[in-house]
């Protein structure tokens, strides 16, 4: 809590005088039934024998005290309003301030950083434990305040009014005290285990909402739908137990509070009956523990919040103090080479140290030229994308990029030299021209010359807005080859050091496959391309070609080499002549 606490800081003095104006209020709230005691036992008395000017003077007394307490009524209710407001406004900028740190840290944690926290526990921590955290900073400043004020306060009043009744009051509040710490104690283990079980359910709904053509086209949606209710059944049975927990407070609370107000009445009508106590005492009493009672409602309240807060802010801590996953390592440490272009020196791999994804992966490519990776789903042809980028560091061995250990490259320096269309990339909403310049400082000519080497141009001309063209999300409003052309556009538009296209033309046909690959051959010199792809065709015009079988270099070598030499890339080729044949 306190990694988030800080956060106030820079609205300390907010803060402060919020306080101030929030304590100011409450005493003033609490002077009304005191005024209201002093009227109906030193004002309002018989009139028998007393003058009409007697009477007048009563008369204009009690006017003046009910003018006084309607004033105390106005300024504590335009206190209350006033902090009211400045706490919503501080506890709105304060989480902002929290969720724009948070998103910065999930946009700067490591592929295994964020494989180790999940997708959806990330998003669930962006947006239900920061509403937490919102909210209990609103209810601090607001009943945070108010509750013990009311509490203790209303209890020195009471003692200064009368003793043995303040004092039936004191006895029932330590049971109330008890009550509510043993019911917090119990319910926020339970509130973390409710955000795990909302990571959960909040996997299955982001998995369905990004599959549900697929879903619909293999008349699945039984199946999910029973998934989602197994995880929305294991959320509901744990939020059941919490709240079943933390709802006993209030019935607790009342069963106590009002077995304290019938004491009161009680031992007050004795004491008026004998002489020891007055009218009006008594009717302040019961205001009193009124308030008294909402105050230990609004501390019951603050209990739970504190309980989901404390929940909240470990799982955002843990984010916000999460080390730099990849930190950039001194040249000395990974010594440079006098050497051009990529280099996979003997390079294993496993993620998060379990069962070794690649073996031993060897290759050298000069700067400018062509390397083609094709194997089997599986085969670690994306993981050496993967480790080239350095999304995650080698297990053994070293990557290279002229000369330079990736290691000891900053992150912003290395990601420069690349232009990427990945596997599983994404279309934003936006226009044709937003999603291919991709927020960069692009020119206009320069996204419409990418657009043309992707093969791009001329579908997108054909929109009636051309480069206007608004994109729905995810690129629902486009076919796969449309989509995957404006991916490679985005990826060519920066003009790369070094090309990536990660399975990025699998839903071209074979034409504008092969008009795609002779447009990039034709580009500036210089670019080192790098294409992982299904299909021999993709390939085959490249410099160096890998084969890949779990995790494995089988063949490598150019088309002719491995048509000659690996068994395995022969077999692939001959089983897509027809592609080979429209070369």
């Amino acid at each position: 809590m306190k990694a988030i606490l800080k956060y106030l800081n820079p609205f300390a003095k907010s803060v402060t005088w919020n306080l101030g104006l929030k304590v100011l209020a409450t005493v003033i709230e609490l002077a009304l039934p005191r005024i209201l005691s002093f009227i109906i036992n030193d004002i309002i008395k018989p009139l028998d024998g007393m003058t009409d000017i007697d009477i007048r003077a009563r008369i204009t007394e009690i006017v003046i005290w009910a003018v006084v307490m309607i004033a105390c009524a106005a300024l504590a209710f335009i206190g209350n309003v006033t902090a009211n407001r400045h706490s919503a406004r501080i506890a709105k900028d304060v989480a902002g301030s929290i969720r724009r740190d948070l998103f910065d840290r999930t946009m700067t944690l490591s592929p295994a950083q964020t494989d180790e926290f999940t997708v959806p526990s990330l998003e669930s921590r962006l947006t239900s434990d920061t509403y937490n955290i919102h909210n209990f900073i609103n209810s601090m400043q607001r009943m945070g305040v108010r509750a013990p004020i009311m509490l203790v306060g209303g209890l020195a009043i009471c003692a200064t009014m009368d003793l043995r009744l303040t004092l039936v009051m004191a006895c029932i509040l330590p049971m109330l005290f008890i009550a509510v710490y043993t019911i917090t104690k119990q319910g926020l283990p339970l509130y973390t285990k409710v955000q795990k079980a909302v990571d959960g359910m909040i996997r299955v709904v982001r998995e369905d909402a990004q599959g549900i053509r697929v879903i619909k086209a293999l008349s699945r949606k039984k199946y999910e739908y029973e998934r989602y209710e197994r995880e929305n059944g294991s959320l509901a049975r744990i939020e059941g137990r919490t709240n079943s927990i933390m709802a006993a407070s209030n019935p607790v609370m009342n069963f106590f509070m009002n077995l304290g107000l019938v004491s009161v009445v009680f031992v007050g009508a004795h004491l008026i009956d004998g002489g020891k106590s007055e009218v009006g005492n008594i009717i302040a009493f019961i205001q009193y523990f009124t308030l008294i009672s909402g105050a230990m409602m609004g501390i019951s309240r603050i209990f739970v919040m504190t309980s989901k807060a404390t929940a909240s802010a470990r799982r955002i801590s843990e984010v916000l103090a999460a080390g730099e996953g990849l930190p950039t390592a001194d040249e000395s440490e990974y010594p440079g080479k006098n050497e051009s272009g990529i280099r996979f020196d003997h390079v294993s791999f496993a993620y998060s140290g379990t069962k070794e994804i690649l073996h031993d992966i060897d290759f050298s490519l000069e700067k400018g030229q062509k390397l083609g990776i094709i194997g089997a789903t599986g085969s670690g042809k994306t993981t050496v994308i993967s480790l080239l980028m350095r999304f995650y560091d080698v297990s053994s061995g070293s990557v290279r990029i002229n000369g330079r250990d990736v290691r000891t490259m900053p992150e912003s320096e290395l990601h420069s030299l690349f232009g990427v269309a990945m596997q599983n990339d994404f279309i934003v909403t936006g226009t044709v021209e937003e999603n291919i310049r991709f927020y960069r400082d692009i020119s206009s000519d320069d996204v419409r010359k990418a657009a043309v080497i992707a093969q791009a141009d001329e579908f997108i001309s054909a929109f009636p807005e051309g480069y206007d063209y608004e994109l729905a999300a995810k690129g629902t409003n486009l076919s796969g080859g449309q989509k995957q052309r404006i991916l490679i556009a985005r990826a060519l538009a920066g003009m790369p050091e070094i090309l990536i296209l990660d399975d990025s033309s699998s839903a071209l046909d074979y034409r504008t496959d092969m008009l795609l690959r002779q447009a990039i051959s034709e580009m500036q010199s210089g670019i080192t391309s790098v294409i992982v792809a299904q299909r021999v065709s993709s390939v085959m015009n490249s410099d160096l070609i890998l084969v890949l079988d779990e995790g494995r270099i089988i063949g490598a070598g150019t088309h002719e080499e491995l048509m000659r030499d690996c068994e395995v890339y022969r077999e692939i080729s001959n089983s897509q002549m027809g592609g080979a044949f429209l070369e």
